[in-house]
């Protein structure tokens, strides 16, 4: 279990990522590619990119464990201001930290021969690995960046509307049962047991098309605090087709087939009119089922200059996850 501790300072300077960061992107689908077990929503793309980059992939492939540790300074803080940037920053990475951070990579495993110079910050390990870095974009993500850009848009604008309208708390609490927020502590299932203290640092929040499981931060907590967690199409929830259908079907016989539709609609924060829109009804129609949902709790409703939006509740995010329904106190 991952704690991350926030202060009221943190909450003010807590905000998500203007984008997928790439060599993030770069570590997880690394991991994707090597893993046994991957993610059978991921397999035509898999069978795809196997067969691409194969010269970095196996240089990536051990310093990038789909397992336990892997280095942080891999995935500087800025990467996310693009690819050059991060490349930039890991050929600059101190030789004391390099040293420290692969010590702990080998710990678990057999290093290959050039790892060793690695370490040691030799310029021409530096630049094959810059090379390898590189080489992999262009060949693997690349080609994949427009629908990556497009699932972790989606996923952010939703996320950073909410923060804009109706604060960070509010934000905070779209993640349901993924990022669990119990002011102060944001709590996330994880491999192992830590706690994070923001210490006034704030939290940026990465979304990221190839983390699948669980979120993911970085090991030192001294680093700033970033946490990758995978992005989802708001309203898609659950993972197989047959249990959406029981689901929804299960909404509607409690809800009512209108008032499940306005609420399935409701996968991000939305006018009035947008979520007629979505939904298929009337304003009118809109507007009433959403004051009904307000009042049950799995709604809330905030004002905008002249407009009305709305966005889930935890309880409402919940019901439609299907997830255990939250306590509060």
């Amino acid at each position: 279990m991952l704690r991350v501790h926030f202060t009221g300072a943190d909450l003010a300077r807590t905000r998500i990522a203007e984008g997928p960061d790439p060599l993030w992107e770069t570590v997880l689908s690394v991991h994707q590619l090597t893993e046994q077990r991957p993610d059978p929503a991921l397999r035509a793309w898999r069978t795809r990119e196997c067969r691409h980059g194969r010269a970095a992939l196996r240089m990536l492939r051990p310093v990038m464990p789909p397992r336990g540790y892997f280095p942080d300074f891999l995935t500087p803080a800025a990467s996310l201001g693009g690819l050059e940037s991060g490349i930039d920053a890991v050929l600059s990475t101190p030789r004391q930290r390099l040293r420290a951070e692969l010590a702990r990579l080998v710990e678990r495993a057999t290093p290959p021969a050039w790892m060793r110079p690695l370490a040691e910050g030799e310029p021409d390990s530096l630049r094959r690995l810059g090379r390898a870095l590189r080489a992999y974009h262009a060949s693997v993500l690349r080609p994949a960046w427009p629908w990556i850009g497009r699932r972790t848009e989606h996923d952010r604008l939703w996320r950073a509307q909410t923060q804009s309208v109706a604060g960070t708390d509010a934000m905070l609490r779209t993640f349901g049962s993924l990022l669990r927020w119990r002011p102060p502590v944001l709590t996330v299932d994880y491999p192992v047991d830590r706690d994070l203290h923001l210490d006034g640092r704030g939290l940026v929040l990465v979304p990221s098309y190839f983390c699948r499981r669980l979120p993911v931060a970085l090991a030192d907590g001294a680093l700033p605090p970033i946490l990758v967690y995978p992005a989802r199409p708001p309203g898609v929830r659950g993972t197989g087709g047959a249990e959406r259908a029981a689901g929804a079907e299960g909404l509607a016989q409690l809800l009512g087939h209108t008032r499940a539709a306005v609420l399935q609609s409701l996968g991000g924060l939305c006018t009035t009119s947008e979520l007629a829109r979505r939904a298929g009804v009337s304003a009118s129609s809109a507007s009433e089922h959403a004051a009904v949902l307000r009042r049950a709790g799995l709604i809330t409703s905030t004002r905008f200059r002249n407009r009305v939006h709305h966005s889930l509740t935890p309880l409402g995010t919940a019901l439609l996850a299907g997830d255990t329904v939250p306590v509060t106190a």
